[in-house]
């Protein structure tokens, strides 16, 4: 966090690198962001509100769903092999290759930058998939999309926008995840790729051009759903532009990217190395991504208990929060962690999915007013400030927020309407950790009635966990 004394221009350097960076950055450093205490005179003191609420774990599980997991490093400025999961034998670098086939349904994530390259080359990010069996194999490309920051820029947004077009996001990532909740399939990705036995086929070859912008970063964020008839091997590698005759520049072609696969190194500079998992002290650095981790879909009722099929709304003035997106050293109180775990990684790179980023959350919550008057009650999803175990008796907030913005991304809401209408609506949300808000959804629920309501999100790249699903009744 920046301290207000420090130079403007300093700050807004700073500021516009956070926002090209993400909150989400606190996954490769330390794990407590304090807020600043040096204050100029026009600044207000912060005052922190404590929610008192019932904060709870979230019922379900993550699914055994694989997921192809490459985010480290996140910032690119040598080519070489993100991710593999290809066998060892045959390559010049055998650490870089995981072993892993993936088979039937699986998810392919992708979120890389480049920042300042040399003669601001063009950095392309190719996805290559191999089939090592004797007969053909189609893999079904169910969802994909893929986004720049020049097509999705970092910007400030109110807290909450009506999203029912898809017009509205903050991030590429943040595109990315709100266009695979609608279904959508980008044109440039096929419905199917067929893969002839013993060869392999591009699912992926995209640019990140930094030439012409006004700042030389860019980033591009790519997630993919995909379901496979046989085994197959997955790659993700960054290579610069090569060059026509006329030094124009050119996309690669499957036998380069064969080729750095083969014959390729590791992508650098390499991230932090994460804290190891049975440490008790020190700063918590959880590391980015690369590897495979298991879920991609959280599902959950949320009732009074496991045996029960209602949710009883709370007392008028009373909440309940369920926790989402938990983690090591911020479990809100729960002793939850819901991070997905890695079924293989790199040494360097993190031990668990911190944040599972793109795993979708299905949150049922079938309301029950069991008083016979009618009840407003309110749905919000919110950032409290991050802890492991509760300091306070409930959720800490702050007049005002920290500067960051700790979630950017798009929120589905389905239900039953006072009129009897089935409403299905996509809010986009942009706030700050610790920020007080409005709810995304209120309801009336007469008495004695019962009402479902559904919340369904795909985690957003680029935020920053714990938050918080709150129920309050009015």
């Amino acid at each position: 966090m920046l301290s207000t004394q420090q130079p403007n221009k300093l700050r807004n350097y700073l500021k516009l690198l956070a926002l090209a960076l993400g909150a989400s950055q606190a996954f490769g450093c330390a794990s407590v962001i304090k807020s600043t205490t040096a204050q100029t005179p026009t600044t207000p003191v912060p005052q922190e509100i404590v929610q008192a609420t019932e904060v709870r774990a979230l019922p379900g599980k993550l699914d055994s769903t694989p997921v192809f997991n490459s985010n480290s490093p996140e910032w690119i400025k040598n080519e070489g092999i993100l991710l593999s999961t290809f066998p060892a034998n045959g390559k010049k670098t055998p650490a870089a290759h995981l072993n892993f086939p993936f088979q039937g349904s699986f998810d392919l994530f992708a979120h890389h930058y480049t920042h300042t390259p040399k003669d601001l080359q063009t950095l392309y990010i190719g996805v290559m998939l191999n089939n090592p069996g004797n007969k053909p194999v189609t893999v079904d490309v169910l969802q994909a999309a893929s986004y720049v920051m020049t097509e999705a820029p970092f910007v400030t947004l109110p807290p909450y926008v009506e999203n029912n077009e898809g017009k509205t996001f903050s991030g590429p990532g943040a595109r990315a995840v709100a266009d695979v909740l609608r279904g959508v399939r980008q044109k440039d990705f096929p419905a199917k790729l067929v893969i002839p036995a013993k060869q392999s086929r591009m699912l992926l070859n995209h640019p990140i051009q930094v030439r012409g912008l006004e700042k030389p970063v860019n980033g591009r964020s790519s997630f993919i759903r995909l379901r496979s008839s046989g085994k197959v091997y997955a790659a993700s590698l960054a290579m610069f532009a090569k060059k026509n005759i006329d030094n124009s520049d050119r996309t690669p072609s499957l036998k380069e990217w064969q080729d750095l696969l083969n014959t390729g190194n590791f992508a650098g500079p390499r991230d932090k190395t994460p804290t190891p998992e049975n440490a008790t002290g020190g700063k918590l650095i959880y590391g980015r991504v690369a590897g495979v981790s298991q879920g991609s879909r959280w599902q959950a009722t949320l009732t009074d208990n496991p045996k029960n099929k209602i949710l009883t709304i709370p007392k008028s003035g009373q909440g309940i929060s369920y926790a989402l997106a938990t983690l090591r050293g911020g479990r809100l109180g729960t002793e939850q962690n819901q991070t997905a775990k890695l079924l293989v990684r790199y040494p360097d790179t993190a031990y668990e999915a911190h944040g599972n980023y793109t795993v979708e959350y299905n949150l049922n919550f079938p309301l029950s007013n069991n008083t016979k008057e009618a009840k407003t009650v309110t749905v919000t999803l919110e950032t409290p400030i991050k802890e492991d175990k509760l300091s306070q008796k409930g959720l800490r907030f702050r007049k005002p927020s920290l500067d960051f913005p700790y979630f950017r991304g798009t929120v589905r809401l389905r239900y039953i309407d006072e009129q009897g209408k089935r409403v299905s609506r996509y809010v986009h949300l942009w706030h700050r950790t610790g920020q007080i808000l409005e709810p995304i959804a209120q309801f009336v629920i007469p008495g004695n009635t019962q009402r479902q309501v559904q919340v369904d999100l795909i985690y957003p790249p680029d935020s920053t966990p714990p938050h918080v699903v709150t129920l309050k009744t009015r």
